[in-house]
């Protein structure tokens, strides 16, 4: 158990101990570079400028609730947030699956991360944070879920400023994001876009023109997948790329439906 206040050192992990639980912590510029948890829990805690680069966790919460404040037994506690600022976090091992609980990231560092089958993202904030490498299958919300917003005391997580330039984004979602409040730019085969379902309606003669049926299903399936998603979740737009045209599409029909649908309407991409 850790608590006070812990600066400008190695973090003293004692030998055969892989569990720790932070409990109202602070810890400035501590380095856990290397070091292996087999429980990771954090409450209402501070990390600032510490190095998580090649960690390694096989459970990870990352802001953690008391038991007064999970499940049905709310009755108006509070769920403190944790907080990290300024943290890298270099090839470092996140489980799948993490419980990333009421966190926020504030200008953090995630670079080659092993972020995948990350969906338990619910009440995290991210706020001008860099993301590098591959991302597989992780959902970002701008709207905590409704029985958890009163314990937090708020009901929208901050979701701004971060850089998805330098990462390669495979089964992410955005939900109820304000997607031009983000980086994009430079990614090699996405387009931000808007008016999805415009853009939907407008390409969909040159699906019917396809002589393939099981090809033209399959387009029609994901553009329709998509224009729901983008209506439901981001005010008609989307982070658009070749493999949400269709996945089992011939790579030569989803790069030209892909041009086809980029250039029906306004690309609203910063540059």
């Amino acid at each position: 158990m850790v608590r006070g206040e812990l600066r400008d050192q190695r973090f003293p992990l004692p030998a055969g101990v892989t569990d720790v639980t932070f409990d109202g912590a602070r810890l400035v510029n501590v380095d856990f570079t290397g070091t292996r948890f087999r429980f990771f829990v954090a409450f209402g805690s501070a990390f600032d400028g510490c190095d998580f680069s090649g960690s390694a966790f096989e459970q990870l919460v990352m802001g953690g609730a008391c038991a007064a404040a999970q499940g049905k037994e709310r009755d108006g506690a509070t769920w403190p947030q944790t907080v990290f600022r300024d943290c890298v976090f270099r090839r470092t091992r996140f489980p799948a699956l993490t419980a990333f609980g009421n966190v926020r990231f504030e200008r953090c560092t995630f670079d080659r991360s092993r972020l995948r089958l990350q969906t338990n993202t619910g009440e995290a904030e991210f706020v001008d944070c860099v993301f590098i490498g591959r991302v597989r299958e992780m959902n970002f919300w701008g709207l905590p879920h409704d029985h958890d917003r009163a314990a937090l005391g708020r009901d929208r997580n901050a979701f701004t400023g971060n850089d998805f330039t330098a990462a390669e984004l495979d089964g992410v979602s955005f939900r109820h994001i304000d997607l031009r409040a983000q980086r994009f730019p430079g990614l090699p085969g996405y387009a931000l876009l808007d008016r999805i379902a415009e853009r939907v309606s407008a390409v969909l003669p040159l699906v019917d023109g396809w002589p393939d049926d099981e090809h033209r299903q399959e387009a029609r399936f994901a553009l329709e997948f998509l224009a729901d998603s983008a209506y439901a979740w981001n005010d008609d737009q989307a982070l658009v790329s070749p493999a949400r045209m269709g996945r089992r599409l011939p790579p030569a029909l989803r790069e030209e439906l892909f041009a086809a649908f980029r250039h029906s309407s306004s690309d609203t991409s910063r540059g």
